[in-house]
């Protein structure tokens, strides 16, 4: 089973460029750290601003540079059928774990269509993770949907960024218990995890690898107290790399770690100086920082 920290991973930059080998470093960081699993090319990876070739190619890298170590997860959503299931090939072919598939976005389509889409895409014979983000994809996949979903056996769980942690409950009748469930969501992850969660693929994991995998490993093992006071250290960077763009805040308090380029494609552009300064004041309450 899919559990604990896992990270939705930043795509590094630099003159216009992936930077493979910060990217790489990313990687064996993340691995070193704890961080259970790596989920390239998402929302978070940028992947609506890469080339179909840098998506690809992002992907086969993270796969070769994990060498096993930890599962990859790979983004692999659109709201082209066609090009979804294009992207979980390649996923498969590459030696990608699972992929990560959200709901489409701006084309709203019915439940029933939501149903025949993720059915399509698991026709490829890859593990499939939904992604559920309603304030992103201005569609929310019910719990009866998902339920439905979870009857075929390669779906097999959900990256839950509806911010709703009655879900949790929900999709554990319509799905079952066994059904991977993974909050999306950083702010409320340790409540995710105590209603029957069992991990998370966050932005903040990016710069807080160790200490994002020490609470989920406290929530495991039923030490919520623990748990309660890593979450009350990370709260203020949580809050702060949300404050724009989740992956504009992730990647300027990478920068100021130094192990990336705050670097971005538009339509995003750097973080104001006074997010910058909130950040850092984040990374610094976390211990993070000096």
């Amino acid at each position: 089973m899919l559990k604990g920290s896992m990270v939705a991973l930043v795509t590094p930059l630099k003159g216009g460029s992936v930077d493979f080998e910060a990217l790489d470093a990313l990687v064996d960081w993340q691995i070193e750290e704890g961080t259970k699993a790596l989920v390239p090319v998402g929302t978070t990876g940028e992947s609506p601003t890469l080339s179909h070739d840098e998506h690809d190619a992002v992907v086969v890298a993270v796969v070769k540079r994990a060498a096993g170590r930890v599962p990859v997860i790979a983004g692999a959503g659109s709201n082209n059928t066609a090009e979804s299931r294009r992207l979980v090939e390649h996923a498969k072919e590459a030696g990608a774990d699972a992929a990560l598939v959200v709901t489409p976005y701006y084309n709203k389509p019915t439940q029933a269509g939501l149903i025949a889409h993720f059915e399509a895409v698991a026709e490829v014979g890859l593990p499939i993770l939904i992604y559920n983000i309603p304030g992103r994809s201005v569609v929310d996949m019910t719990p009866e949907t998902m339920g439905k979903l979870a009857k075929n056996p390669n779906i097999i769980g959900v990256k839950d960024a509806t911010g709703d942690l009655a879900r949790v409950s929900q999709q554990r009748i319509s799905c079952g218990r066994d059904f991977v469930q993974l909050s999306g969501e950083d702010a409320t992850a340790h409540g995710f995890n105590a209603q029957g969660g069992v991990g998370a693929i966050s932005v903040t994991c990016n710069v807080a690898p160790r200490l994002l995998s020490d609470m989920h490993e406290a929530t495991e093992a039923g030490d919520y107290a623990t748990a309660l006071d890593i979450q009350d250290r990370l709260m203020p960077l949580h809050l702060a790399i949300f404050a724009e763009p989740g992956l504009v805040g992730a990647k300027t308090a990478l920068s100021l770690l130094g192990r990336c380029d705050p670097e971005v494609r538009l339509p995003h552009v750097p973080s104001t100086e006074g997010a910058r300064g909130r950040i850092a004041d984040g990374l610094r309450h976390a211990g993070l920082l000096n």
